[in-house]
């Protein structure tokens, strides 16, 4: 089965809200709904809450990180993951540095959903602004059969 890993800088917004969309949209989808999806983080440290902005956010996008927990990123938890899929042009270069051997399964998710890359700002910059969560999820929901065909395809070259 198939491992998607989504990554942001401290696994308490983006990331687990990413996580939290593409869960939801698989388990409509029978086909999927045994993929295994999870998030970590580039710079932060295991156990922390998700921000109340994110929780905030994701609520009104009906979902709920009320029990995740923040993971910082290892060689463990990249080596298991078939796509990693990152919000930031600086997290897929460091982790294409720090992690050379899993350089080609290390995207933007704005690559993968839309074909062209863009970053999914920090939104702790603008803390009062869910543009960034409803894009993400609507990326997720919209193009979800992209990222599914892309980790489909990486999971039997692994």
């Amino acid at each position: 089965m198939p491992k998607i890993l989504f990554v942001c800088t401290a696994n308490r917004y983006r990331s687990p809200i990413a996580e939290a969309c593409l869960r939801d949209t698989a388990d409509h989808d029978r086909r999927v709904s045994q993929w295994e999806v999870s998030s970590a983080g580039t710079w932060t440290k295991d156990g922390l809450s998700p921000t109340p902005e994110a929780i905030r956010e994701a609520d009104r996008l009906g979902l709920d990180i009320r029990s995740h927990r923040s993971r910082v990123m290892t060689r463990q938890i990249i080596e298991e993951a078939d796509l990693v899929l990152v919000m930031e042009q600086g997290h897929k270069e460091a982790l294409q540095n720090e992690f050379p051997q899993k350089k080609e399964f290390v995207y933007l998710l704005s690559e993968v959903t839309v074909g062209i890359p863009f970053d999914f700002p920090d939104p702790m910059a603008s803390p009062g602004d869910g543009r960034i969560a409803t894009e993400i999820c609507s990326l997720i929901k919209t193009k979800y059969g992209k990222i599914f065909d892309l980790a489909g395809k990486f999971q039997h070259s692994n």
